[in-house]
């Protein structure tokens, strides 16, 4: 049968009697004419949303629809499956997509219950109308959720220290913003999780006794997803009755200091431990070790990348050594997470009996006394350790030994293991006695040069700073120079040779580095307590015009080691009120401002810290007072964790 259709004529419509009258579209189809069609591909036919948590929304393109067809293509989407999936609105396909033309398709996942091991399914059917047969037209979804537990925050044996317990089921790392309102301020570092994800334990410290804090903690997870936990409170406890440290501080009005933290190493008041504080002078956190310390003091607190602490215990590095080292003396090195806990550590006892254990030649017939001054930690993981020993000298022009103290630096590997010894007595002419000899070097420092892999050691007495060949474990133990009074490089002052010999330093302490590279040209600074000064010939200190006999100074040096020259960049001569006989340190902040720690000050047990500007004439920028004690170091942290700037 024919089918009726109208056509239009010069305004008359007339009846046609055609086979067909649709559109040339699919209208037609049932009537024998074959449907006009468009060939579709899709990007891809599933899509893994990963791991996801409970109540977190992850919106992914899953799938680009390209119309690769001469015509139009409908399409109806559709998803089927878990409810956690819907399509987002306004960023998606309509249901027209023009010949040539590609859309995606963006779908969001947020589920509401967890599904872990299992995933949770979906399919996307796009419904196509004008596409061949055997179109492929569906994608499969997949995720898989988890839900996480709300942490804990517990006390710890250190009163300012919390721990907070979190679990993320997946990979990543948590932070914990903590502060005295839930605006937090401050954070700690990232602890990573296990590699599956876990239990992951953040020691929480930086807070003010007696005091209530705010903490919580975020979650970011390897594959993007960042969650905060709930807020907790905590409460912390009183400072030790042994680390209540008298400090104060204050900043200049009109300057800002390098932000940070100060760590500091009092002794001399009773204090058993290490202290930190803010840059208003109030104590954040404390050591305080269990330790009896039975006439030891604790020296050279050292912050590590994997955010613990390292120092060491020992008794007073003099000669005599007298009464000789007690057996209950504490004697030891340790390294301990911000809670205080030990994680490990190497007795005196213990290290001689490796020593002796060892096939070292330098550790042949070698017995160390004390830990003493310093450890350093190098970027394997090995420590420098400082120690001291004595041996009977024939002096020159004399027939009977002298009992002389010398030191020895042991090299010692993640096990604790001794696998390399430096003796002073084996490279140095123990003829050059220097001062208060029989303690003949008194050494107090070592530092790691990265650039060559050498050390710089401090010798006080020698008022000498040594650079040793040690090449990262393989070196010979020479000295490859000497710097200082009668040593090896010239010293330069304002262009020309500085021949005053009281422009060296003398009876130093803690030498660093003030530059990127550490050997060639590259910068030092050092704290010059300035005992023992040479003057020139003909100047009697401390007359008339003259110079004092007492003063120290805050040099910097660029040293040459091809030249051998050393060239004071900065040198201030501090007045004969701020002489410090013993101890303290010098460094380069990172806003280029000098930092110094004046221990010993005429007026017992008083120590005062400055932040100066570097300049001809330095300005005072911050300084900290301590009262009742020696602060043997001190020097500025970005904060107390690894890669954080308060």
């Amino acid at each position: 049968m024919r089918k009726q259709c109208w056509g239009l004529l010069a305004g008359l419509f007339f009846p046609l009697m055609l086979a067909g009258c649709g559109s040339g579209s699919n209208s037609g189809s049932n009537n024998g004419v074959p449907p006009i069609t468009t060939t579709v591909t899709l990007s891809g036919s599933s899509f893994d949303f990963g791991d996801n948590l409970v109540g977190n929304t992850i919106s992914q393109t899953v799938v680009t629809v390209n119309n690769t067809g001469n015509h139009s293509l409908a399409l109806n989407p559709a998803l089927t499956g878990d409810p956690s999936y819907s399509f987002v609105s306004g960023q998606s396909c309509s249901t027209q997509l023009v010949a040539g033309a590609s859309c995606n398709l963006v779908v969001s996942y947020t589920p509401t219950t967890p599904s872990a091991p299992a995933s949770q399914t979906a399919t996307i059917n796009f419904n196509f109308g004008d596409a061949a047969a055997n179109t492929p037209a569906t994608v499969s979804l997949t995720g898989v959720s988890a839900a996480m537990a709300a942490g804990t925050v517990t006390a710890t044996a250190n009163p300012q220290v919390a721990l907070y317990t979190i679990t993320p089921p997946y990979a990543g790392t948590v932070t914990v913003s903590f502060g005295q309102t839930t605006s937090y301020g401050m954070n700690t570092w990232s602890v990573p999780t296990p590699s599956g994800g876990g239990p992951v334990n953040v020691e929480v410290a930086g807070m003010l006794a007696n005091t209530a804090y705010h903490m919580r903690a975020t979650v970011a997870l390897q594959n993007g997803i960042t969650a905060n936990d709930a807020d907790h409170t905590f409460t912390t406890g009183a400072l030790p009755a042994n680390l209540q440290s008298q400090t104060a501080a204050m900043t200049t009005s009109g300057q800002t200091p390098q932000g940070g933290i100060e760590m500091l190493n009092p002794f001399n008041n009773g204090s058993a431990g290490i202290i930190a504080t803010d840059l208003s002078g109030d104590i954040i956190w404390t050591y305080n070790p269990p330790d009896q310390l039975n006439g030891a003091n604790w020296y050279a607190p050292k912050q590590l990348s994997n955010g613990d602490y390292i120092a060491l215990a020992g008794p007073s590095s003099t000669a005599p050594l007298s009464p000789p080292v007690s057996p209950t003396t504490l004697n030891v090195v340790r390294e301990f997470d911000l809670a205080g806990n030990t994680i490990k550590q190497i007795t005196m006892a213990q290290l001689n009996a490796e020593l002796a254990a060892s096939n070292l030649p330098a550790a042949q017939n070698l017995t160390l006394q004390v830990f003493h001054h310093d450890v350093t930690v190098l970027p394997n993981g090995h420590w420098l350790v400082l120690a001291n020993t004595l041996k009977s000298v024939v002096l020159n022009g004399q027939t009977t030994p002298t009992e002389v103290l010398g030191d020895v630096i042991v090299d010692l590997d993640t096990n604790l293991n001794p696998v390399w010894v430096w003796n002073e007595f084996d490279q140095l002419d123990v003829n050059r006695e220097g001062a208060q000899f029989p303690d003949w070097t008194h050494t107090n420092a070592i530092v790691y040069s990265p650039t060559d892999g050498n050390l710089l050691v401090s010798m006080r007495h020698q008022s000498w700073v040594v650079k040793v060949d040690y090449e990262n474990g393989a070196g010979n133990g020479s000295i490859l120079w000497r710097l200082g009074y009668q040593g090896d490089f010239q010293l330069m002052n304002n262009g020309a040779v500085d021949n005053n010999p009281a422009d060296w330093f003398y009876g130093q302490h803690a030498p660093s580095i003030t530059t990127s590279n550490s050997s060639g040209i590259f910068g030092l600074t050092l704290m010059d307590n300035g005992d023992f000064r040479v003057f020139p010939a003909g100047v009697t200190c401390g007359t008339g015009s003259a110079p004092p006999c007492l003063y120290s100074t805050i040099p910097v040096l660029q040293i040459d080691e091809t030249a051998k020259t050393a060239t004071l960049q900065f040198h201030q001569i501090l007045p004969a009120n701020l002489y410090n006989f013993f101890g303290g340190n010098s460094e380069m902040l990172a806003n280029g401002n000098i930092e110094y720690d004046l221990c010993g000050l005429p007026t017992a047990k008083n120590s005062e810290i400055f932040e100066v500007t570097n300049q001809s004439t330095p300005q005072t920028v911050w300084d900290l007072k301590q009262t009742g004690g020696n602060l043997y170091r001190g020097y500025r942290l970005p904060s107390l964790y690894p890669g954080v700037q308060w």
